[in-house]
């Protein structure tokens, strides 16, 4: 479908979406005569009006409701805009728009940007977007910035993306305390640059089935056989057109798969017991293919609508009775006042996944899930949570043995929709991970699935290239998704005494440190166990306990990964040496040239920290140090910047500026070995003078 996946099938199906059917509350913005609000209801649902009306008709009446304040060409263009008629709506803006600059308004430029978003023309959309931001900047909220930094993505500027994201991040929290923690800019931009910079090893394939209008949402019936959704014209459903997107509605088609050439073959609509004159998609099977559930339109005999005259979108159950599928029925936890689709079934056949804006959501949309239960029941709706949703949108859930598929324009990915995964383990969900290029592009990439014992996947694109507006592609990992879960077994014991440590708690994070994965103590014999971590993952073990200073190591899940973790009393990090008392943790060391504190340092800083904080009283000096290598003095001034940075650190971390008597450097001054000017030394050898050392000066 052209328009914007969440909003239109979220405008038209939930995204059934058209993408996919988008999801059901009518957003304030789109009700005529409105002011447009950003806190508007978690809409991209398709709102259905009187389709059958003819276009040239409405235009007549566009004509008759011409305020006298407002250019003809404009009240069109805001009368097709409100009926969600968007293609037609940027046609008027453009011609109003070309009247010269006298015209833009910021209301008329951030509608006729819209207008190109919903319809996935980011080339257009960026250019009037970018024109409202030259001209407006202070008055866009997040909404305007979201949506300008979606359309900077989807037309391949990443770096001036950057630079929005962080503007967008400070209006997200100063317009909702209650907004999701967001990460850094300098963490978010180095994550965006991670995705950019990876590929996974992988060829897609655009299938010869597609068609010039909207083929989406693959899903596996058995092993040689897929249902999709297309809105391709036949002659069943008599090309009915939705006039949102001047397409046929969507039915659910089946195929046989034809691995070897990457296709479907042999296409034909599901079921007349199914399909219906309005949207179907998103359908999704039992294990033993009797039980089919899907996403249509609120409709039986007629649409249905609530009281703000929205249509939203109700999940169906059809079951198999003589080889036919049988009349269909809304399963209990669909509402006419709100949406639920995308249905998606656990491998099982004990879960049921799904999409819904219904009480309880977070963002615009978020996943839910239901249990099946043995008496034919289900069990009340659970979302997600936090590891999964945002603000925005999540949708097209899909599970495989342990993971989590699903799309979603709120994680940080490539522009528009991407498509991510998460690890589930005991009804808990890990951190969430961007799929990566070729699976994402900088459009709309959605509907993901995989078949884990073949290797063999199918999702859905609008991206360049493609034959209609949203795509299906088809992929052979070489290896498959589901990746082997191993854990990590280790003991906790005193660095000196080397005595085992019981009641440790240990804590595993990701290895960006935002996330708590999991936590254990330590038993009776010093040891822990560590469950369900994704091979080759970079994971942050981390020690807390009483008397001795926390700890923390990187390690990375392989087959049977064991660790010693061995940790230092606090009371011996106080020595005297030469009658002077210091603090001692292991050295602190510093690149060749470098001021900067490495994470072995801050590490060990932090073991300062922990110090400080037992003991109130105490005062420090810092001095820093150089190796003989360069200028003397340049390594004065050097070895000065590395002291200060120890004490800035030390001063990030909580502690008083008041306790840090001074931080000079002393340059080559005070060599630990014979490494001075002209001797030849290693590299280690240079590294043991590059140091910073913390005198107590008071207790």
């Amino acid at each position: 479908m052209a328009m914007k996946k969440h909003n239109l099938f979220f405008y038209i199906l939930f995204g059934i979406s058209v993408v996919h059917m988008a999801f059901g509350q009518e957003d304030e913005r789109f009700q005529q005569n409105v002011t447009i609000d950003a806190d508007r209801p978690i809409s991209r649902i398709e709102i259905f009006y009187d389709d059958d009306v003819d276009a040239a008709e409405e235009e007549a009446k566009a004509k008759r409701k011409d305020p006298i304040n407002k250019s003809k060409l404009v009240q069109k263009a805001n009368y097709f805009f409100d009926k969600m008629w968007y293609a037609k709506a940027a046609e008027y803006y453009e011609m109003a728009l070309a009247k010269g600059e006298e015209t833009y308004t910021f209301s008329l430029l951030e509608r006729a940007g819209d207008a190109h978003y919903y319809t996935t023309n980011m080339n257009r959309a960026h250019h009037w977007y970018s024109i409202l931001y030259d001209r407006y900047d202070e008055q866009m909220d997040s909404e305007n910035l979201f949506r300008y930094m979606n359309a900077l993505k989807g037309t391949g500027k990443y770096a001036r993306s950057k630079r929005i994201s962080r503007l967008y991040n400070r209006t997200m929290d100063a317009e909702s305390s209650s907004a999701k923690e967001q990460a850094s800019p300098e963490v978010l931009e180095s994550k965006l640059d991670e995705i950019l910079n990876t590929k996974r090893n992988l060829k897609v394939y655009n299938l010869p089935i597609n068609s010039k209008y909207s083929d989406f949402g693959p899903t596996f019936y058995g092993d040689q056989e897929v249902v999709f959704a297309s809105a391709r014209e036949n002659k069943g459903n008599k090309s009915k057109i939705d006039r949102r997107n001047n397409q046929p509605f969507l039915d659910l088609y089946t195929a046989e798969i034809d691995s070897i050439l990457m296709d479907f073959k042999n296409p034909a609509r599901i079921s007349d017991a199914v399909n219906s004159k309005f949207h179907e998609a998103g359908a999704t099977f039992s294990p033993d293919g009797e039980t089919m559930f899907f996403t249509r339109n609120n409709y039986k005999r007629k649409l249905k609508r609530d009281k703000k005259g929205v249509n939203h979108l109700k999940i169906y159950r059809s079951q198999k009775v003589d080889g036919e599928w049988s009349e269909v029925q809304e399963v209990p936890f669909n509402s006419d006042n709100y949406s639920t689709g995308h249905p998606a079934m656990s491998l099982d056949g004990k879960r049921l996944y799904f999409v819904s804006d219904m009480p309880g959501s977070i963002g615009k949309t978020d996943i839910f899930y239901v249990d099946l239960l043995e008496d034919g029941g289900y069990s009340s709706p659970v979302n997600l949570g936090p590891e999964v949703y945002t603000d925005e949108c999540e949708m097209f859930p899909f599970a495989t043995t342990n993971r989590i598929y699903f799309s979603s324009d709120g994680h940080l990915g490539l522009g528009g929709l991407d498509i991510f995964y998460a690890q589930i383990s005991d009804e808990q969900f890990s951190q969430v991970k961007n799929a990566g290029r070729p699976i994402n592009s900088n459009k709309d990439d959605f509907s993901y699935v995989f078949q884990e014992k073949t290797g063999l996947g199918y999702f859905a694109s609008n991206r360049d290239g493609g034959k209609g507006d949203d795509d299906i592609y088809g992929f052979r990992d070489a290896v498959p998704v589901a990746t082997k879960m191993f854990q990590i077994t280790g003991t906790v014991k005193d660095e000196i005494s080397k005595d085992v440590l019981t009641g440790v708690d240990v804590e595993i994070w990701n290895e960006t440190e935002e996330q708590l994965i999991t936590k254990v103590q330590t038993d009776e014999e010093g040891k822990f166990v560590l469950d369900n971590l994704e091979e080759g993952q970079q994971y942050i073990v981390k020690t807390k306990t009483n008397f001795y200073v926390d700890n923390q190591q990187t390690i990375i899940a392989r087959e049977n990964t064991d660790v010693e973790i061995a940790l230092q009393k606090m009371e011996d990090l106080i020595v005297e040496e030469e009658g002077v008392l210091k603090l001692k943790p292991n050295n602190i060391y510093f690149d060749f040239d470098k001021s900067v504190i490495r994470d072995d340092a801050s590490i060990e800083l932090d073991k300062l920290v922990d110090a400080l904080r037992e003991h109130p009283d105490m005062v420090i000096k810092i001095e820093s140090h150089t190796d003989a290598r360069g200028n003397m003095h340049y390594n004065k001034k050097l070895s000065d910047r590395r002291a200060k940075a120890s004490r800035d650190y030390i001063i990030s971390q909580g502690i008083d500026a008041s306790r840090i008597e001074s931080a000079i450097g002393y340059g080559e001054e005070t060599l630990l070995n014979g490494c001075v000017y002209g001797v030849e030394c290693s590299e280690e050898e240079h590294e043991l003078n590059r140091r910073s050392e913390f005198i107590i000066v008071k207790m």
